[in-house]
Formats: C-alpha cells, structure tokens, sequence
C-alpha cells in the first residue's frame, strides 16, 4: 500500500480507530475532536503539539510522519519541545525557589501556591478543556493530636470552573479522594467519576469527569494534596501528564512550613458533610473572623492570618459535630 503523501492525510487513516484516535488524544494533552480538526484542515496544531503527537503515534507510523510534518513544517526539526507536556522548564522551577527566598512569611503560601497552579493550568490544559487545581491542606491537629480533616485552600480553574476558586473551598474527609491520597499518602487517580464509584472514595462536584489527588510529601510527612479535576474521561493515564502532576506537587510542597507536614499516623480523617450543608455554615466565615480580631481575653492579640485560621477550627468543629 502507498504510504500517505500528506500529514494530514496521514492523521486521518491513524486516527481512523475511535480506541486509538482517544488514546493518542489523552497522550498529546487534547480532545480527540481536536486530532480530527487537525486532520480534516479545520484547524492546526501549536508547534509542541506537533513534537506529543510524533511521541503518542505507533513506533510504525513515526518516521513517515516526521518527515511528512518536516516537509510542512519547516521549523520543526528545530523544535525541542518548548517545555510542554513532559517537563517543567527550569527557568519556571527558579522562579519558584526566587519567591520562596524572598517572600514575606505571610504571603510566602499564597503567592507560591498561586504561581505554582497558574503554570500547571496552562501547561495541563493547554487546549482549555477545562480544568480545576487546588491546594488541599491538612487541618491543624484538633485538641486529641489528631488530624480530622482537610480543606481546600488556594484553587484556580479554567472554564466551565470560575477562575478562582478559593471562594468554594471546602472541608474534605474520609469520604474524599483528597481525604484518601492524603490518608495513603500514595496519587490516587480516577478515570471516570461517571462509570467508576467505588474504586476509590470520591467527593464529586459539578462538572467533575476525572480527577487526581497527589500527596504532598516531605520526609515521608505529608501537609495535603494537590487536587486536580478535568472534564474529560481518562484525562489522567498518561505516564508523561502525571509525571508532571507530580513535578508540580513537589513546587506547591514548598509554600509550606517544615511544621506543615505531619507524620501519617495522626492522620485520622472523619467523614465531613456534604457541599450545601457547608455553604450554610461559610456564611457568616468573615464575621467569625472579625469577631476574633476584636475580641477579648486570651485571643485579644491575634493577627488576621491566626483568626482566619481560628475561624476555620470553629468551623471544623461544628461540622464534625453534624
């Protein structure tokens, strides 16, 4: 048979298996839809996107198509990948360690965590399928040295997610996959949240097809998890995609305190209610915390940062109590 004379049309007949088309798809970072635009003409690939999809094709097909895509793409031997799917470049890892050394300790959590999930959105969800990242954070121990649950802290989102999600955090527990990537101290991925509801705890929420959580490690002591939700099935099987999950992880590990991370056998998360049974408790989180920064008597001199989080353990607890 004579082999295909255009990239394109080359696409078309490899793409032609919809299990294959998917699998290519989920290794390249796109929707499959995306791979049959790219080869029906209707719209083109981004230069790195070039260099995934030469990697997820069959050993077989290689060669032809890079030469094919060299023929039309006169750049493209020259193109390295620019820092895309399979590694964080390491300019972005010394910005990271340039903040950490010159933050103010207040900000140091926020700002890190903040440019950490900026970066790993643009680089997971290139094509804005949609995509949600939060810092999950383990709850201080409560008064038995026990760690009961976890909350959601600093989070952004591409949509059909608002970008900033800090405003819907959440407690999460036992019944969470944060709550059990946390517990296990081990990622614990779901492909499908709509087929798959019981391989794993799961605390699903809107718009929510696939998710991950990875655990924030240090010294085999853990401060949380790096949660991760896409609208698409399978968006987490590719080896390169949660390799860089985990890169990411690591850099959010460092907006935390050495006294952030905890040994896992105080971790003893309890069940926590569910989505609208908490926004009835968050209401009222500012007047809480106004009401600490102004009271009397032990807490009289606590700083904004120490009643938010004193807000947050009146919280916890009144909720544990449900």
């Amino acid at each position: 048979m004579q082999e295909p004379s255009a990239w394109r049309e080359a696409l078309s007949e490899i793409i032609g298996d919809p299990a294959e088309r998917e699998r290519i798809a989920n290794e390249v970072g796109v929707r499959s839809i995306t791979l049959a635009r790219w080869a029906n003409g209707s719209s083109l690939p981004r230069p790195q996107n070039l260099r995934h999809l030469l990697n997820a094709l069959p050993k077989q097909h290689r060669s032809h198509m890079q030469e094919l895509l060299e023929e039309a793409f006169s750049d493209l031997a020259t193109i390295e990948v620019e820092h895309g799917e399979e590694e964080i470049s390491s300019k972005f890892i010394m910005e990271v360690f340039d903040i950490r050394a010159t933050i103010a300790d207040q900000l140091r959590f926020w700002t890190i965590s903040r440019h950490v999930l900026q970066k790993a959105l643009r680089q997971l969800d290139p094509e804005q399928v949609g995509m949600a990242i939060t810092v999950v954070r383990c709850m201080p121990p409560s008064s038995n040295g026990k760690i009961l649950s976890l909350r959601e802290s600093v989070g952004l989102g591409s949509p059909p997610w608002g970008g900033d999600l800090e405003e819907k955090a959440l407690f999460l527990g036992a019944e969470s996959l944060a709550g059990y990537a946390v517990t296990t101290c081990r990622p614990a991925p779901i492909q499908n949240l709509q087929e798959d509801r019981t391989f794993l705890p799961a605390y699903q929420t809107e718009n929510e097809v696939s998710s991950i959580a990875y655990p924030i490690m240090f010294a085999s002591r853990i401060a949380g998890c790096l949660l991760i939700s896409s609208t698409e099935p399978n968006y987490f099987l590719s080896q390169s995609r949660t390799s860089l999950i985990q890169g990411y992880t690591n850099l959010v590990g460092l907006a935390f305190e050495p006294e952030e991370f905890y040994p896992p056998e105080i971790i003893q998360l309890r069940m926590m209610p569910d989505l609208e049974t908490q926004r009835t408790y968050f209401t009222n989180f500012r007047q809480r915390v106004l009401a600490l920064l102004r009271g009397t008597g032990p807490e009289q001199s606590l700083n904004t940062a120490q009643a938010e989080l004193r807000a947050w353990q009146q919280l916890e607890e009144a909720l544990l109590q449900l």
